[in-house]
């Protein structure tokens, strides 16, 4: 059974720092793309940042470039986000997903496997 655990969000003053991970189980992580997406209330889903499944490669929005840093430990079957420098516009419900083959993409509709969600507010 696919399980993608999401762990690391919580209450972070502007400026501030966060880490997100997702732990992975139930597939061979290192043959799958992984990436970060949120979804900010009233907003729609957002594809953030992802990376190839050697984690060779690595791409990010322009709204995070700079500030987000997405990297992966194939060894612990573990996805990361390190938010620097964060801004209550990143205040969201941030989702780690995954795609089967190399490359990561930016459509949301090539994951086919998502986790829960860990609540990440940005909030003075």
């Amino acid at each position: 059974q696919v399980q993608l655990v999401e762990s690391g969000g919580g209450l972070a003053q502007p400026g501030g720092s966060l880490r997100l991970s997702c732990a992975a189980s139930g597939f061979t992580f290192s043959n799958y793309a992984m990436s970060w997406a949120r979804q900010a209330p009233v907003k729609g889903l957002e594809w953030v940042s992802g990376i190839y499944s050697d984690g060779s490669e690595t791409y990010y929005a322009d709204s995070v470039k700079g500030r987000f840093t997405i990297s992966r430990d194939n060894a612990k079957n573990t996805l990361y986000l390190q938010m620097n420098n964060l801004k209550p516009e990143d205040t969201a419900l941030y989702y780690c997903i995954a795609r089967r083959g190399v490359v990561a993409t930016s459509a949301l509709g090539d994951y086919a496997y998502w986790g829960q969600g860990t609540q990440v507010t940005v909030s003075s």
